[in-house]
């Protein structure tokens, strides 16, 4: 945890982070997360949301929910159509130069917010004569280890300031793979805050690729220009199920889950290779190629292999049919092999394999009323496999005509109780 909290705390000191309107741009080129390249990519914020929501729920540092919902907003803000899908980037340049858009002088910060409140911000943001990239100054907090909000309140003057002196060229493509991330980010925040504007934008834009890159149980790769572009490949069904199961996981709609049950199937048939297990990147819907590249590696993006292997594990909890346990079982030897020669390249599949060593929480509710159900959407921690009965069974009955919870951690099952565990 103190490794954890050391990036991404430095993360956010520096300017990889835009302290004026929020989101971080694509990586930093020297090594104190100072200069970045200044493009903002929409996975890219996906993760850092996933990051730093979980960071939160572990260590209750309200410094990292207050990154995660400024990410949140930055792109609620600048990265999502009128019909709820999320634009894939924002471009580095401003008039053919790199980060312009960002940069600022002392004179324009004073001459927006004052004299005092301007100097007092230039002080604080490292704002200076001197600059320090290129003669002027990204805004950063490397400086102090004070880390306040007292001047969050002058933000919205520069925000709208820098709109006004220059234009950034928005990258209006909606891709189903990067939304699937950016959709699970806004699932994993609202179940960490209980803010329902999180969730209302995931199931938008759900709802967007729902309408525009789903047919038939398949999916497409993108959308512009009101027209859709190719037959989707391993990562588009992967994170779109990673969406799904997180959409579940939020409110408890059977019907996110059974989605994700239809296109995990889709996507067995179409990419798992049935002789040497492991999902190939092309399907047999895709255009035909000299050879059938098997990607597991988790680069700046998760393979669509190591979220396989997520949401197989994850589908086999709530199902608990052979067939799935069989699936995701190969999965992880798959990847267990795939990783040994460098475990560090596969940081997504890590977190899956540790949620099979050591199980997650597992929460039956059996409920007397459905009604009951409402006060419980969104309130399950990150990880908790959450399983909902709306009649008793033998194996899961009422306990004393109240909703009851049967809780199991690790490899041991707690008394029943009407008290909720979340």
């Amino acid at each position: 945890m103190e490794m954890v909290d050391k990036t991404l705390l430095q993360m956010y000191r520096g300017g990889i982070f835009d302290h004026i309107g929020g989101g971080f741009s694509r990586y930093s080129t020297d090594n104190y997360f100072l200069a970045p390249h200044f493009e903002k990519m929409l996975y890219d914020n996906a993760l850092l949301i996933l990051a730093y929501a979980k960071a939160y729920q572990l260590s209750h540092n309200k410094l990292y929910l207050d990154i995660a919902e400024r990410t949140a907003n930055y792109v609620l803000n600048e990265m999502t159509s009128p019909d709820g899908g999320f634009y894939s980037a924002q471009d580095a340049d401003s008039e053919g130069i790199e980060g312009k858009y960002y940069l600022f002088e002392p004179a324009e910060i004073i001459n927006v917010l004052g004299q005092e409140n301007g100097q007092e911000f230039c002080n604080y943001y490292d704002i200076t004569e001197k600059g320090n990239f290129e003669g002027k100054s990204i805004p950063n907090l490397l400086r102090t280890t004070d880390f306040t909000a007292n001047y969050h309140a002058l933000l919205p003057k520069l925000y709208d300031y820098r709109k006004k002196r220059y234009h950034l060229h928005l990258d209006d493509k909606i891709l189903t793979s990067w939304n699937g991330l950016m959709i699970a980010a806004m699932c994993h925040l609202y179940r960490v805050t209980q803010n329902v504007k999180y969730i209302n934008a995931a199931e938008q834009a759900q709802s967007f690729i729902e309408n525009n890159l789903y047919e038939d149980n398949s999916l497409f790769v993108s959308w512009r220009d009101n027209r859709r572009s190719g037959r989707g490949f391993l990562d588009d069904y992967a994170n779109e199920i990673f969406a799904l199961l997180s959409l579940y996981e939020s409110t408890f709609d059977k019907t996110y889950l059974s989605h994700a049950k239809t296109l995990c199937d889709m996507c067995i048939s179409l990419f798992f290779d049935k002789n040497a297990s492991g999902f190939f990147l092309n399907g047999s819907e895709n255009e035909a190629l000299i050879m059938r590249p098997k990607e597991t590696y988790d680069g700046a993006m998760p393979s669509g292999n190591s979220i396989m292997a997520y949401n197989l594990l994850r589908i086999s909890h709530y199902y608990e049919i052979a067939s799935y346990d069989s699936h995701a079982g190969q999965q992880l030897q798959f990847m267990i092999t795939e990783a040994a020669h460098y475990p560090s390249g596969y940081a997504m599949f890590l977190c899956t394999l540790l949620d099979y060593v050591e199980l997650p929480t597992k929460v039956t509710i059996v409920l007397k009323d459905k009604t009951d159900l409402e006060k419980l959407k969104g309130k399950a921690p990150l990880s908790t496999i959450v399983k909902i009965l709306e009649e008793a069974t033998s194996e899961y009955p009422l306990i004393n005509g109240q909703t009851t919870y049967y809780v199991c951690k690790g490899r041991s099952c707690q008394p029943a109780t009407n008290t909720s565990p979340f």
